[in-house]
This record gives C-alpha cells, sequence and structure tokens, in this order.
C-alpha cells in the first residue's frame, strides 16, 4: 500500500513538472521592470501572457534562451497577467500572449497577438534597432 502511494506520487509529479517547470523561466515583469525596460535604451519585447495560457507555455523557453543570448543588446520580458493584473491596462492587452516590441526610445513600434517564434522574434528586435 505504502508502495503504490509513493508510486502515485511520484507519478503525478513527474506528470505536473513540465506543467510548473514554466515557473523557473522568467520572473514575471511588473510595471516598474517594464518602465526601467524601456528606460535603457535598448530595444525591448514585452510578452504579456500567463503561466496558465498554452501558448504562454510553448513561448517560455524561446524568451528565457532569448533572455540569455540577447544580454545587453535587447531586453526580453515576460509579464504573467494573472500576477500582475495591473500591467494589462496601460497596453491596452486584451488578449493573451500579445508581444510588444519597443525601440531604442521606449516607444511601441510593433505589437502580436499569438504565439511568435525566436526568429519572428528577433526579426522583430531587429527591426526596433537591436544590433
Amino acid at each position: 500500500m505504502k508502495y503504490l502511494l509513493r508510486l502515485s506520487f511520484i507519478t503525478v509529479a513527474f506528470l505536473l513538472f513540465p506543467v510548473f517547470s514554466f515557473a523557473a523561466g522568467l520572473p514575471s515583469a511588473n510595471v516598474f521592470t517594464i518602465r526601467a525596460a524601456l528606460a535603457s535604451g535598448k530595444p525591448t519585447v514585452a510578452d504579456f501572457g500567463a503561466r496558465s495560457c498554452i501558448p504562454c507555455k510553448r513561448m517560455a523557453p524561446i524568451l528565457e534562451e532569448l533572455n540569455n543570448e540577447l544580454k545587453g543588446k535587447a531586453n526580453v520580458l515576460f509579464s504573467d497577467l494573472n500576477e500582475s493584473r495591473d500591467v494589462a491596462s496601460p497596453y491596452r492587452i486584451q488578449m493573451m500572449p500579445t508581444q510588444i516590441f519597443f525601440d531604442a526610445k521606449g516607444k511601441e513600434v510593433k505589437r502580436h497577438i499569438g504565439f511568435m517564434d525566436k526568429a519572428d522574434i528577433l526579426k522583430e528586435l531587429k527591426a526596433a534597432g537591436m544590433k
């Protein structure tokens, strides 16, 4: 009986790991984090979504990878709207995920709704002035 309980606990843990492993990715950006990024003088992509959203989960490793690759060149942010609902209003977010691209001056230059792959994100960051 103890063996079955332990086995079922381990099985549940492995089944839930992919769902919750996203939380180990980028921390959720709040209004202040986003403002600081926009004032940094670097192009920025801000992804507005939720850790429970399927397309957002698919984008999580892409955003984390880009964040690591583009340090010093561009800002890559993720904002979980379930954690920080006040973030959605100033950026008029209506659907998840929404990616907003900002140039080095903090001006919005592009908006996309839905899943976006790495190549397209890089293309838009370059169009926003990333060198």
